[in-house]
């Protein structure tokens, strides 16, 4: 069926043996035409028959996202080809997942410590480097003090001689004070702090040396790049060694051992670089190893991700069905479209025989008084209209769908907005782009503005073609006009043409053929003339597509066989809108074609204040003041028209019904689908409130007798955008590109085309477009698809492989 009408829906409920269960869900999500209905909604996921095998499709893909963020973090990225490779076993695939899963794990873990091992000796070497240059330093400081105090004893004493120089050099040296010492790394951000605690906790009984480490060293706690210090406390007691200890644990500072000794120094030097040296060799074995394992699981991640969500996919739609008494088969049901039949029913057949099942599975349609699920088949071009026309509400069942004429309608009032030929030639060139590489695009992830405008791209292209014909009637190319259809109708009076803006033109020619004349731009007149046509134009448009709305609900009323919304809302609506303003077109016709100077303002508002006047110089034709006397008075009469007849034949019927005398049975088709019964009004053995009738009934009147000057008002916004789109395109291209072009300078010259460029695409190609594309989607949902579209519907949505979002856990 095609998109006027969504597709005829039938309940079906299937009886499937347990052995082909599985196999059976399996082809429905492949086929993609199958909406089930939950049976077991009084039940948590805990109760279901299958909440074991859920909880293990869920395990497997906690593992798979473990593997991705691996590979995330390892650079690699999942091989786009791996999705088409055999299936394997959902058993062996769990058991493959968790060897490889304790694999990387213990890989992970192994790489881990030895990183921390090798940070750790990096440390180690840094400590062993700079501190025994400070041990150096000092060593050489002491022996040089001990020679100046050998020269003084060995010379002549003087006057400036210490005078216990002797007593000191003679000191038993097993009397000296030893002092022990810590070294280790600290972080030079707290050095500071570090210092000033030891300096307090020891009430200054220590002395601190640090040496700055000029390169960021890595944590091995932590495995982020820090810049430390080296530090050598020394001490005397033990009590003093515990608080310093305690303080380093405190700073996270690591303690390394250290040794005086020169040569130890040295050897300790060169065991810790050998032992560097082997850690990197036995990690960078063990980063190719995993990488390597990280490259194999890549090759296959995408095939076991897309097979581990199909099989929590099946599980979950088997839980939706219910088991039957023997237990030995599932009863499923749910909705599918008439078309689909065939095709469901050689999906049942494929399933039975391939799972070698020996009784077939069930199909049997229901007959329901439900209302079915709304379904449209739809493509590429008309998706991103009705996701537009859904976006508003998804359509009853079988009513007029929107879409159909906002193919059209949609792109054209944008158009009559945005009339350009020369931007809506730039919007066709960038969805060009779009379309030339859908198959590439559609294969990446994009930003949210850009996978919108992506996904809308055959409609973006109709807004551009619609805005190149509508540009071309406005005769502007950014705002400047051409004479492509021939020569302007309208010369000069003189050589000169100095009087053109004052006194004006001379006809010279025929009409220009198409569109506006050329020499209307720039002219005095220019601003009154096209404010005129584009207003006159918006109301004609206005008029006519409110009207195509409320011919749609004769449509609906009259395919759900509702007597009483034609004859009691279609009609009334119809002569209320078309006296009014369906007259206000007509004069804007007749004037147009007679060239008449009539005040269309004075002849609808004297319509109402004094009918029966003389329309003087506003006549338009023999016989107007007669037919505006009528079209009131048919105006007058449409309004309780609307109001009284429909709450007391609801109520009639009603009453009617429940003495038996009115039913209406349920009609079956040749191919055992049902056709839904409607009973407009009534509520079936419920008790009919006539007041609550009555009252909704009085606020669709008054809504749309105020909503027909309200809408016809609001189609304005076709000429108040139009000429701002048209304005500020002018204003862009005489202050910024002719301006800039009046200097005679090549810089300021390309000064201007750069801010004229930026300004068009960023206000008239960007804005301008939005604002457009915004303007119009409001004339649809409340101007046009107000008059007939209820859009209380809901979306089918089947069980489908292909609907399965990568992001579903």
């Amino acid at each position: 069926m095609d998109l006027l009408r969504s597709e005829p829906m039938q309940l079906v409920q299937l009886i499937i043996p347990f052995e082909s269960a599985h196999r059976t869900i399996s082809y429905f999500g492949d086929l993609g035409l199958f909406q089930f209905i939950d049976l077991n909604a009084e039940k948590s996921p805990f109760q279901r028959t299958y909440a074991a095998q859920i909880k293990r499709c869920g395990e497997m893909a906690r593992k798979l996202r473990f593997f991705r963020d691996q590979m995330t973090k390892a650079g690699f990225s999942p091989s786009s080809r791996s999705s088409a490779g055999p299936y394997v076993n959902l058993d062996d695939l769990e058991v493959k997942l968790g060897e490889l899963e304790v694999e990387l794990v213990e890989m992970n873990a192994n790489t881990e410590k030895l990183q921390r091992s090798y940070n750790e000796l990096l440390e180690y070497k840094l400590v062993l480097q700079k501190a025994s240059q400070f041990f150096h330093s000092a060593q050489s400081t002491a022996a040089a003090q001990h020679r100046e105090f050998e020269a003084h004893i060995l010379g002549e004493g003087s006057v400036d001689s210490p005078l216990l120089l002797e007593q000191e050099m003679s000191t038993d040296p097993s009397n000296q004070v030893k002092l022990g010492f810590i070294s280790g790394l600290v972080g030079r951000e707290k050095y500071v702090a570090f210092e000033r605690i030891l300096f307090r906790a020891t009430r200054g009984n220590v002395f601190l040396r640090q040496v700055v480490v000029e390169d960021p060293v890595i944590d091995p706690v932590s495995g982020d790049k820090v810049e430390k210090n080296v530090f050598v406390v020394f001490y005397s007691g033990e009590r003093a060694k515990s608080k310093i200890m305690k303080i380093c644990d405190a700073f996270g500072a690591n303690r390394y051992p250290f040794t005086e000794d020169l040569g130890k120094q040295y050897q300790m030097i060169t065991e810790v670089s050998g032992k560097l040296s082997e850690l990197k060799a036995t990690i960078d074995v063990g980063q190719l190893h995993r990488a390597n394992l990280l490259q194999t699981i890549g090759y296959e991640f995408e095939q076991w991700n897309l097979q581990v969500k199909k099989e929590k996919s099946i599980y979950h739609t088997l839980n939706m069905l219910s088991l039957d008494v023997t237990k030995k088969c599932l009863v499923g049901e749910g909705w599918c479209p008439v078309f689909a039949r065939d095709q469901i029913q050689n999906a049942l057949q494929r399933a039975t025989m391939d799972s070698n099942s020996q009784v077939g599975a069930i199909f049997q349609v229901l007959q329901t008084k439900e209302s079915p699920p709304t379904y449209f088949r739809t493509n590429k071009f008309t998706s991103a209209i009705q996701e537009i026309v859904d976006a508003y509400g998804v359509a009853k069942y079988q009513e007029v769908n929107p879409g159909v004429f906002t193919i059209v309608t949609f792109p054209f009032l944008f158009a009559v907005m945005f009339g350009d030929w020369g931007h809506g030639i730039c919007l066709f060139l960038a969805t060009l782009y779009f379309i030339f590489r859908e198959k590439k695009l559609s294969r990446q992830k994009l930003g949210d503005i850009m996978e919108m405008t992506f996904g809308g791209r055959y409609v973006i292209m109709m807004m551009a073609l619609f805005s190149i014909y509508t540009g071309l009637i406005y005769n502007e190319f950014f705002s400047v006009p051409f004479e492509l259809f021939g020569r302007s109708a309208y010369s000069c009076r003189g050589s000169t043409c100095r009087d053109a803006s004052t006194v004006g033109l001379i006809k010279v020619r025929d009409t220009y053929p198409f569109g506006v004349d050329p020499k209307w731009h720039g002219s005095r007149s220019e601003l009154p003339f096209l404010n005129s046509l584009k207003m006159k134009m918006s109301i004609l448009l206005g008029v006519t597509q409110m009207n195509l709305g409320i011919v749609l609900s004769y449509y609906n009323a009259k395919f759900f066989g509702n007597d009483l919304n034609i004859w009691y809302q279609f009609v009334p609506q119809m002569i209320f809108l078309n006296s009014l303003f369906g007259y206000l077109s007509l004069l804007i016709i007749v004037k147009w074609c007679t060239g008449s100077q009539a005040d269309l303002y004075h002849v609808m508002i004297y319509m109402f204040l004094s009918p029966t006047d003389d329309l003087g110089e506003n006549q338009l034709f023999f016989g107007q003041r007669f037919l505006q006397i009528v079209l009131l008075l048919l105006a007058l009469v449409a309004v309780p028209w609307m109001l009284f007849p429909k709450p007391f034949l609801l109520k009639k019927q009603h009453k009617e019904r429940h003495r038996g005398q009115s039913y209406a049975p349920v009609q079956y088709t040749d191919d055992d689908s049902f056709e839904l019964e409607i009973d407009h009004g009534s509520h079936g053995h419920e008790e009919f409130e006539f007041s609550e009738v009555f009252v909704h009934q009085l606020i669709h009147t008054i809504e749309f007798a105020l909503g027909a000057v309200s809408n016809t008002a609001s189609y304005l916004r076709l000429w108040a955008l139009s000429l701002a789109h048209s304005e500020l395109s002018s204003v862009f291209y005489e202050k910024v590109l002719l301006l800039a072009w009046g200097f005679n300078n090549v810089i300021i010259l390309i000064i201007g085309i750069i801010v004229f460029i930026f300004a068009t695409v960023g206000v008239l190609l960007v804005m301008e477009t939005l604002s457009a594309f915004l303007h119009a989607l409001r004339l649809h949902w409340v101007e046009f698809q107000s008059k007939f579209y209820e859009g209380d519907g809901y979306r089918f949505s089947p069980f489908s492989f292909a609907l399965i979002s990568e992001d579903e856990e």
